[in-house]
Formats: structure tokens, sequence, C-alpha cells
């Protein structure tokens, strides 16, 4: 039995559907369908109820199912144990928000190309909603979202959240401390409506009984970060990627006398029994998170 052909079953039972399976193993549609048409021959059995367009397993299909999964999680311990060296590239699917791209994200991919010599990234860079959907629909194998992911298959776990501040330009906005009534003077930048950080700042307001500020949502960091060097205005931001851009840009952290909401963040991952890369790169993820990094060591990972 191939255990590619298995692997092509995995994922279309995984992802319920042959054409999303087809996408994340980068092979066409018509061999994904193939191989699981060889498989049932094999087996002697119809694993997928072709009646119409809608993707169904027989019962057949969910017993074999169940049973391939122990296939390929002993085809992934075989590969380690006998050596690594004739394994294929890993392709490690992740999407990302901005927010975790100016602050740890950088690192943990340094600490993961050294970890995992057949590591190859494909990085999206993308709002939670979108992140969310993307890693639900099989276009994604790990996202770090401000919104936690569900699903069949999927697994999410609370990384830590991000220390939320008020941020300003250094030379225009110099003075020791910010009260709330003094921001209403000022336009205030936050990301896109309906986000956390967009309803936690309204929110505060809100229970201040202040009257509401003029607030512009922003879905990009880098935009808010240039408006804010332009004088544009003063920006809610993660105090972790302030502490990178502000080495290189005129940016100053605002003391002022209200706490903004930390911004939560998930890792969301899809569950993979042909591959431990994904485990390691939880991992080493939530330590990169934490500010926990492991000590780099050159290796192979297991396909």
């Amino acid at each position: 039995m191939n255990l590619r052909f298995v692997e092509a079953f995995h994922w279309a039972v995984a992802l319920k559907s042959v054409t999303r399976a087809a996408e994340k193993l980068n092979i066409t549609q018509s061999a994904l369908s193939s191989r699981i048409a060889v498989l049932e021959t094999e087996l002697g059995v119809l694993l997928l109820d072709r009646r119409d367009k809608l993707f169904r397993l027989t019962v057949a299909g969910q017993r074999f199912h169940d049973l391939s999964q122990n296939l390929l999680v002993m085809q992934t311990q075989i590969k380690e144990e006998m050596g690594s060296a004739t394994m294929r590239s890993r392709v490690l699917r992740i999407g990302a928000i901005e927010s975790v791209v100016h602050s740890w994200l950088a690192p943990w991919l340094k600490h993961m190309q050294a970890e995992h010599t057949d590591f190859e990234l494909e990085l999206t860079v993308e709002t939670s909603p979108i992140l969310v959907d993307q890693l639900q629909r099989g276009k994604q194998d790990m996202v770090f979202a401000a919104l936690p992911a569900s699903g069949e298959g999927i697994r999410t776990r609370t990384l830590p959240s991000m220390a939320m501040n008020f941020v300003g330009h250094k030379v225009l906005h110099a003075r020791l401390l910010y009260k709330l009534r003094d921001l209403l003077g000022f336009d205030l930048l936050t990301f896109q409506r309906g986000s956390q950080p967009h309803v936690a700042l309204l929110e505060l307001f809100r229970s201040a009984g202040s009257e509401t500020p003029r607030v512009h949502a922003i879905q990009s960091v880098s935009a808010m970060v240039q408006l804010v060097e332009a004088g544009f205005g003063i920006a809610t931001l993660p105090r972790a990627a302030v502490d990178h851009l502000s080495l290189r840009l005129p940016l100053r952290i605002l003391q002022t006398d209200v706490v903004l909401e930390p911004l939560p963040v998930h890792a969301s991952y899809r569950e993979d029994p042909t591959s431990h890369l994904t485990d390691a790169a939880l991992a080493s993820a939530v330590d990169h998170a934490t500010q926990r990094p492991r000590p780099t060591r050159r290796a192979t990972t297991a396909g």
C-alpha cells in the first residue's frame, strides 16, 4: 500500500474536500482523486460516496481513515529512527498578524531555520478573521492570531497576551503624562473596526464617561507607524512591536493614567499525523512568545 496515497486520502477527509487536499499536497485534483481510486481498488471497497457533490465518507471509508492514522504515525516514527537524510523538505504554511510579525516572529523563524534543515516556509500576514478562515479551509498549517480557530482536527493554544500602549512621536508627543482627557485632543489610531483593540479603546472612553474620541481604524501596523511618524496622531500598538520599531523610528510609548487591555494571541494549528514538524514549531513558538528561546543546534527534523 502506497503511503502517499493514504496521506492523500487523509487530507481529503481532514479538509473535507478533494480540491483543498490537492492544494495542500501541491498536486492536481485529478491526481489526488486517482490516488484515492487506487486505494479503493486495492482495498476492494468504496471509501467516498460519490452520488452527489457533497463530500461524504462511506462506512468503510470512515473505518479506513481511523486505521490509516496509525499507518501515518508509524511512517513518521520510522523515518525518525531510520535516518532523516533521505526525507524530502517539509513546507510549513504559517499565517500571522502584524503584531506578531513585528515582535517575536523573526527570531522564532531564525531558530526554526537552524533547528530544522529541511524546513521550508510559506508566510502569510493577514488580519485575524482571514487567518482563522484560511486555517479552517486548509490553506494554512498554523496561524498566530488574536482569535482562536475551531473545527475538526484543529487545536488552539493560548499564548501570552501582548501589552498594549499608546504610542506617539517622540518629538511631537513629549509630555511626561497624558491623561485620558488629554488624548481627546488627538486623532487616535487602532486596528480594524470591530477588532479587540478597536472595541477596547472605545470602551475605555465609554466606561470613563468621556466623550467619544476620533478613532481611525487601520488594518496595518506598518501604516499606523508611518502615520504616527508623520504626526497624524497617536496609535495603540503592542509594546513588544514598539520596542523593536523604536530602535530605528521616532516612536515613544506614552505614559498615561489608564491601562489598555492586552492583545490576546492564539496559536491555532491543524493536526498532522504525517509529520512532527508542526508540533516542533508550536513548542518553539511558545518558547519565543514567552521569551524563553531554546538554545540553537543544527539538526534535521523528521518528516
